[in-house]
């Protein structure tokens, strides 16, 4: 089964929890770690969720980024796509919900990559899509 890591900034939290029923699929699974919501990542404490988040991204192999207004401000949301791209997972760069234009992040704008607006079906199509290539998001 697939595993798919969800990047988004902590405050956006709540927008995402919204989503999840959305986004969820019986072909595959969604891991993310909440656990950084609200912390530094500079914090003396940080080292050990940057290690959780980083074993999480080894067992994906697609990585969702759901971009808000601010999400390019996001330190946790750089360290995050940084980890997938340095592993080699595909990264999808999809608007939240009522995100109508955003600065992507470092990484997203690095690779070219697509940002598609919101679209719940559209984006489970994109996970499933198996394109063989590294940071290939076109549909």
């Amino acid at each position: 089964m697939k595993r798919v890591f969800l990047s988004f900034a902590s405050e956006d939290f709540q927008k995402v929890e919204k989503l999840l029923p959305l986004l969820n699929s019986l072909e595959y699974e969604l891991d993310f770690y909440p656990d950084f919501l609200g912390m530094d990542i500079d914090a003396p404490g940080a080292q050990v969720i940057k290690q959780a988040i980083g074993e999480k991204i080894t067992k994906c192999n697609t990585a969702v980024c759901l971009i808000g207004e601010n999400t390019h401000q996001s330190k946790w949301v750089d360290s995050q796509l940084q980890k997938n791209r340095n592993k080699g997972n595909r990264i999808i760069a999809m608007a939240l919900k009522g995100t109508e234009s955003a600065v992507l992040p470092a990484v997203i704008r690095e690779e070219n990559l697509t940002f598609y607006p919101w679209d719940p079906q559209r984006l489970k199509n994109l996970i499933l899509q198996d394109t063989g290539k590294f940071f290939n998001n076109s549909a």
